[in-house]
């Protein structure tokens, strides 16, 4: 008979089910599946919950939940290279979860404008936001592949198809708004223009 995993929540330390959002004890999330989830979290708090998953990860290192669990925590507190290394586990052999890719793509650009990225971290993302695009098409998906196209591309003279009008016109057409450009924008640490 197969034995119930559970995770420490990492608000209180609790033992709880894998499948619960918020922690029945101190109503805090248990796995993180989104930055919105952890918005009014202070540094400390961050911090907190990335060594929880941390130490968890201990025991279950492919744990894909987990692993973006703790990349959020990272890309919210700015390391962007201990973000990048837990979205590599997150996204190797994960075809299901678009987020994670975008995620993934968000920590390579490490907080600062596409044009200062090196190309290989460029190409990265791209591939990321392509993988995620193919797996959930989503209009912030692409209008990041529009800024990165417009920031690094475009101002360095350099072609590429599609361009990155074409994506902004995807992404118009797919329903995309100012909001969903501030949102990215506040993402990225950095302006976003399209």
């Amino acid at each position: 008979m197969a034995t119930a995993e559970f995770y420490e929540c990492p608000g209180c330390g609790a033992s709880v089910s894998p499948d619960m959002k918020k922690c029945e004890y101190c109503n805090n999330p248990v796995v993180i599946h989104s930055i919105g989830a952890i918005s009014t979290f202070s540094p400390l708090q961050l911090n907190k919950y990335a060594l929880s998953y941390r130490k968890q990860l201990a025991d279950k290192p492919d744990n894909r939940e987990l692993n973006r669990s703790m990349g959020i925590c990272y890309l919210n507190l700015k390391l962007f290279d201990k973000a990048n290394e837990a979205f590599e586990r997150a996204v190797t052999d994960n075809f299901e979860d678009a987020d994670s890719y975008f995620y993934a793509a968000v920590g390579r650009l490490k907080g600062k404008k596409a044009f200062v990225a090196p190309r290989p971290d460029i190409d990265k993302a791209m591939e990321y936001l392509n993988a995620a695009n193919m797996i959930s098409p989503n209009t912030v998906y692409t209008l990041m592949l529009a800024y990165i196209k417009k920031d690094y591309f475009d101002r360095k003279a350099l072609c590429i198809s599609p361009s990155w009008r074409d994506e902004v016109a995807t992404a118009q057409s797919m329903g995309a708004t100012d909001a969903d450009a501030a949102a990215l924008a506040d993402l990225l640490c950095v302006p976003v223009s399209l």
